[in-house]
């Protein structure tokens, strides 16, 4: 009997996902914590010309060149004002390649099974942002949009 319960146990673990809970204006969005490489503080950033309105320019993080992008302005809201709590995500979809995105808030670490997250099928896909969602979790009384990190940070033509 003792080892059915474990093996309930592990198929229960291997069906949650990590999300990293970020804050942008006054939304909250999960990015799949297996994409997150590191979390840092607002730094200077270098800006480089003829570049996408929501590209912010690039960071040098431990002599390895990062470029920076403002998920503000990348769906359409106001400029960053940045704070103590403003952070740069460093996102790594593959081994070689990094980005930063600027948010306004790093809330916390959350676990979502497959049962607390509604894929995104009833999207309005008038809506720019409905694009870069994959579903919306539920944790507890709050609701967290889940990003599709790899459509947010492909998706550098459109503007």
């Amino acid at each position: 009997m003792e080892e059915i319960t474990d093996i309930q146990n592990i198929e229960v673990a291997s069906e949650t996902k990590q999300f990293i809970v970020i804050k942008i204006g006054s939304e909250q969005y999960g990015i799949d914590i297996k994409y997150v490489d590191n979390i840092v503080r607002n730094q200077r950033i270098t800006r480089i010309p003829k570049a996408q309105s929501y590209f912010k320019g690039v960071i040098n993080l431990r002599g390895e060149i990062i470029p920076v992008m403002s998920l503000r302005l990348k769906f359409g809201l106001e400029p960053d004002e940045y704070t103590n709590a403003t952070r740069i995500i460093i996102i790594k979809l593959e081994p070689q390649s990094a980005i930063g995105l600027i948010v306004d808030e790093v809330r916390e670490v959350v676990d979502l099974t497959e049962e607390a997250i509604e894929k995104n099928t009833t999207a309005d896909f008038n809506d720019e942002k409905a694009q870069y969602l994959s579903g919306i979790g539920k944790n507890g009384e709050s609701l967290i949009s889940l990003l599709n990190i790899a459509s947010v940070i492909n998706d550098k033509e459109v503007m």
